[in-house]
């Protein structure tokens, strides 16, 4: 299809008069004098070969060798094609785009020279090596007897899980390599009289140790406290902008609503113009018949230029009308455009106009003349006519008009007053006005004061008078507006101080469950740490029993002499032991008793707080609290009893030694 343009009604938008026609155009990628059925020159020359062959056997075809298309080499992208993606930007309709002419047919040269002909070097991959990267790589180690290497202690740091090491894990290294030397400055414990120096040794370490993961419990619960600080603010802001966006999102869908309101109600406005113009034209309501010779007579009506508003809109389909030549809309198609042009229309040549002659061959005027001087001759009495100036009217010379005359009646005269009766006359006057003015005013007052209930009842009531209507209209609707204005912010303040009281509930319950479980957490460590030190004094307490024991029956092997006083020391020794061993069980039992009462006191106080905070306790807030104690509690004592029995193995190693 082609859009051919209208010459006479290029410009046009109506549609009688359309600015272009529609007409079929074939084209064909072949010219037109090269046969259809042409395949080549190289194929029908193989198409006589094949027909020869079936006459003469002995003939050899030549045998049709294809190139290496190397789809996986230099022609691998000949093989791929990309994925269509639509445009996100409409391209506008008044663009233009140049047609692109097909080149004329090349022949390819058989024989290519040597440096035109590419090789496949290889290909690059579109994935880098790092992206297949794994755990770093541990080898295998063999640890030779009778050394313990320090890097073997760090064998449980894995890629991920301590690895690459941070501050925090340097610090449990060096840590580490002061209580192993620290192990290595304790005494031996076949010594018996360094005995009492290493228990003060490893209590002291012990309270160190103590101290060092109070700390650590005290910075945790710093970090999380910063960390719930910050978790609020972002909430905070979070919310803030939230409310923020609701209110623009609110506004903007108000105002937009407000626009398109003013906008019906200016089109309402000026519909109701039009209909009472349209009434005004027409007031007697006479109905009248359409013209049609008047309507297609005036450009500026409806059937040449209908209205929009009856429902036709001649810019709807504008980009119908665009025409699209290549001849018109790219510089190499003027340049052809216009080297397809003759001279003529190039180099215009023009030449002056030969007088038409009035008379004929005969000597006679012609009748088309002598119309026009027929014309010529009633214009120009028309134009006398038009341009004629009017005579003045000329006066009368028969008839005059006589005016009748009147008497004057005479004036009367007035005496004038004296000018100081006057004044007095004009004093008296003005006072009796103000004396009967202030004498119907205080009657006027009086009457008012009496009957001023019946007039407010009047006001507020009926409201006669259109001045005191309209004063109470506005003051219902300022007190109406003040009314809605204090609900409003009575509304408004109730929902912040709810959502003020909901955050603070939320922040303080919170609290309240962490202050709970440290609490629990920290009369449970102290309970435990309470137990270990008595299970340490008991096994203390039966070492040195066995001790002397054993003191006692070597003595009696070796010195039978002395049964005596050896009896005595160990009666000696056994009142001492027994008298500690009252004293201290009183001590103890006085204390466990004194602890359980103070136990059961503050669990009384706790435990309506626990069970309500254990019924809101959460699966994740459990098991948080288990892994809590096993790595405060479990695994320091699975330490500390490894290292009870590796001393009780170094002790039983040094006495059989």
């Amino acid at each position: 299809m082609r859009k051919m343009p209208e010459f006479k009604a290029m410009f046009s938008n109506l549609i009688h008069y359309p600015p272009y026609s529609v007409q079929l155009e074939e084209k064909y990628p072949v010219p037109p004098f090269i046969d259809r059925s042409w395949r080549g020159r190289a194929q029908r020359r193989l198409e006589a070969l094949q027909m020869l062959d079936v006459s003469q056997p002995s003939l050899q075809i030549p045998r049709m060798e294809y190139e290496d298309p190397e789809v996986s080499g230099r022609n691998r992208w000949k093989y791929f094609e990309r994925p269509f993606l639509p445009f996100h930007k409409p391209i506008p309709l008044n663009i233009v785009y140049a047609m692109s002419k097909p080149e004329p047919y090349q022949a390819e040269p058989r024989d290519k020279p040597a440096y035109l002909i590419s090789r496949t070097v290889g290909t690059q991959t579109d994935y880098r090596d790092g992206e297949a990267q794994t755990d770093p790589y541990s080898p295998a180690y063999v640890v030779p007897s009778g050394s313990v290497p320090e890097l073997l202690t760090l064998a449980t740091l894995t890629w991920g899980r301590g690895l690459p090491a941070t501050q925090a894990e340097v610090e449990v290294i060096e840590r580490a390599r002061e209580k192993r030397a620290w192990e290595a400055t304790l005494p031996p414990l076949n010594d018996a009289a360094h005995i009492a120096k290493r228990r003060r040794m490893m209590d002291e370490m012990e309270r160190k140790e103590w101290a060092f993961r109070e700390m650590e419990i005290e910075e945790l619960q710093e970090v999380r406290l910063e960390l719930l600080k910050t978790l609020l603010k972002n909430r905070e802001e979070n919310h803030s902008e939230l409310n923020v966006s609701r209110l623009d999102t609110q506004w903007f869908k108000l105002m937009r609503e407000k626009e398109e309101k003013v906008k019906r109600i200016q089109h309402e406005h000026i519909k109701a113009i039009r209909r009472i113009i349209a009434k005004g034209k027409n007031v007697e309501g006479k109905l009248e018949r359409r013209n049609v010779i008047k309507d297609y007579t005036e450009y500026d009506s409806q059937p040449y230029a209908p209205l929009s508003r009856i429902g036709y809109f001649p810019d709807n389909h504008a980009d119908r009308y665009i025409v699209k030549n290549p001849f018109l809309n790219t510089y190499e198609g003027l340049v052809e455009l216009e080297a397809s042009f003759p001279d003529s229309v190039t180099q215009p040549r023009t030449e002056a106009p030969k007088p038409k002659s009035t008379t004929t061959k005969d000597g006679f005027i012609k009748r088309s003349a002598r119309f026009d001087m027929e014309l010529a001759q009633v214009y120009q009495i028309l134009q006398d006519k038009k341009n004629q100036i009017k005579e003045p009217p000329k006066p009368l010379r028969f008839l005059e008009k006589i005016s009748k005359s009147f008497d004057r009646p005479s004036t009367p005269v007035l005496e004038l007053p004296s000018l100081v009766d006057e004044d007095r006359e004009l004093a008296v006057i003005t006072l009796q006005r103000l004396i009967r003015g202030r004498a119907i005013q205080n009657m006027m007052f009086e009457g008012k004061e009496k009957r001023l209930e019946l007039i407010r009842e009047l006001r507020t009531t009926h409201a006669l008078q259109e001045d005191g209507q309209l004063l109470k209209k506005a003051e219902k609707k300022v007190t109406l507006a003040l009314q809605r204005q204090r609900d409003l912010h009575e509304h408004k303040m109730s929902l912040m101080e709810k959502h003020l009281a909901r955050v603070e509930g939320r922040a303080l319950v919170n609290m309240f469950d962490f202050l709970s479980k440290e609490l629990i957490r920290l009369q449970e460590e102290r309970r435990i740490h309470a137990f270990a030190m008595l299970a340490e004094r008991q096994r203390r307490i039966r070492e040195a029993e066995e001790s002397g024991r054993r003191q006692v029956e070597e003595r009696r092997r070796r010195e039978e002499d002395e049964i005596f006083k050896q009896v005595v020391k160990v009666h000696q020794s056994t009142v001492d032991s027994y008298l500690e061993d009252v004293i201290l069980n009183s001590m103890e039992t006085t204390a466990d008793d004194q602890a359980r009462e103070e136990i059961q006191r503050v669990a009384l106080e706790i435990n309506d707080i626990a069970y309500e905070m254990e019924s809101r306790r959460t699966r994740l807030q459990s098991e948080e609290i288990v892994a809590e104690l096993v790595y405060s509690f479990l695994i320091p004592e699975v330490q500390r009893m490894a290292i009870k029995e590796k001393a009780v193995t170094e002790k039983a190693y040094s006495c059989c030694t």
